[in-house]
């Protein structure tokens, strides 16, 4: 049987060959992991491997990384420019997904009411980390469209964990989850905390300047698994890799920022980045969407044709037409907390396998069509050149 480490060698030459190829219709070479993923969910030889705590493990680091970079990239000043934009596109857009989900779950699916909110909860969620190359390889991270995107994003990683609260909360003893309410908290407010101390002592971070690069790329890797190692207790380590970022992006300075930046860049798409992708797609249950195919195209619908409706009415005096449907599309792709929220419910039989089913068959469908999609209208309406 093939070890761990000669179906890694293999899975990285397959990326590099197909990745080369990909990248002729204008998808970032990283998303060829991502087919490689889907051949496996289709027929997987090596499941004791793709199923192993290692493999999942580097994973996550994947996904955390691509989350740290976002961080260090972003503007705070510029963010807290669009402030009152991000948070008022943020509520309206999950408000309206959350009204036509809950619609659509209690009427199609017969659930009650508060059941069907939750589940339309996890309809609103977004997987940013996805579409993390496809921003990065067009340089639209700092641009308009790219801190909506992050910021909206940044936001609703913290509703999505209000909303497992909720379910530990409302659901009651029926639930059999294990969540402590006030290590959640404490946690969290640790994490802002700490963000913000790293935001307010850039003074002490120039003496970096001094030092070498080992050494300062040493102390950034201490301080992201510092964030991760708190982020955990409150199931909220996406969110922590990102104020992570936020908080060494701030403090480096400015020299020694591009340096390290540059080195984290190298080892996330050189190493994390293509296991993260090829778990991504190595998850996806092809009997679900064999199955349910009606359902899953309703609930890709709706849930997709929310998002691009609240972005367009939202965003299209901030950011334009077709920034607004790009941003409504972005926003669409899901991944993590939405899953844990959706298993919780089926696991505890306050939803039908059916629903289960179409919920991760619909967000299967997101992961592999967004981020192609996504890519070929930024390049064919030229949104890069724009800025």
């Amino acid at each position: 049987m093939i070890n761990i480490f000669l179906f890694l060698s293999i899975a990285f030459l397959l990326t590099f060959v197909i990745g080369r190829q990909i990248e002729k219709i204008k998808v970032p070479w990283i998303f060829a992991a991502l087919l490689l993923g889907v051949l496996l969910a289709i027929y997987n030889p090596v499941t004791s491997i793709t199923s192993s705590e290692i493999f999942i493990f580097f994973a996550k680091l994947g996904m955390y990384f691509l989350l740290f970079m976002i961080g260090l990239e972003i503007d705070l000043k510029e963010m807290k420019k669009k402030g009152r934009f991000i948070i008022k596109a943020t509520f309206f857009i999950i408000f309206l997904e959350a009204i036509s989900g809950s619609l659509l779950v209690h009427f199609i699916f017969g659930n009650n009411w508060f059941i069907s909110f939750l589940v339309a909860m996890s309809f609103a969620t977004v997987g940013e980390a996805i579409l993390i190359p496809i921003l990065d390889e067009f340089k639209l991270i700092n641009t308009d469209l790219g801190q909506a995107i992050i910021g909206i994003g940044t936001l609703d990683d913290t509703i999505e964990i209000l909303a497992l609260i909720l379910v530990t909360f409302l659901v009651g003893s029926s639930v059999q989850v294990h969540f402590d309410i006030s290590l959640i908290i404490i946690s969290l407010f640790i994490l802002f905390i700490l963000t913000i101390g790293f935001t307010k002592l850039k003074q002490q971070g120039n003496k970096f300047d001094f030092l070498n690069v080992e050494i300062t790329f040493l102390f950034t890797i201490f301080v992201v698994f510092l964030f991760l190692g708190i982020g955990e207790y409150a199931e909220a380590a996406p969110l922590a890799a990102l104020l992570a970022g936020i908080g060494i992006g701030n403090f480096l300075p400015e020299k020694r920022l591009k340096l390290i930046d540059s080195e984290v860049k190298t080892m996330c798409y050189g190493f994390f980045a293509p296991i993260f992708f090829l778990w991504v797609g190595a998850t996806l249950d092809m009997d679900y969407l064999v199955s349910y195919p009606l359902l899953v195209l309703l609930v890709v619908a709706v849930s997709n044709g929310s998002k691009l409706l609240g972005s367009y009415i939202v965003a299209r005096d901030e950011l334009g037409i077709k920034k607004s449907i790009l941003l409504g599309i972005g926003l669409s792709v899901r991944f993590s907390t939405s899953i844990i929220i959706i298993k919780i419910l089926f696991e505890n039989g306050l939803i039908g396998s059916d629903l289960y089913s179409v919920i991760i068959a619909s967000s299967i469908a997101f992961k592999f069509i967004v981020p192609v999609l996504f890519s070929n209208l930024i390049d064919r309406w030229k949104i890069a050149k724009l800025g």
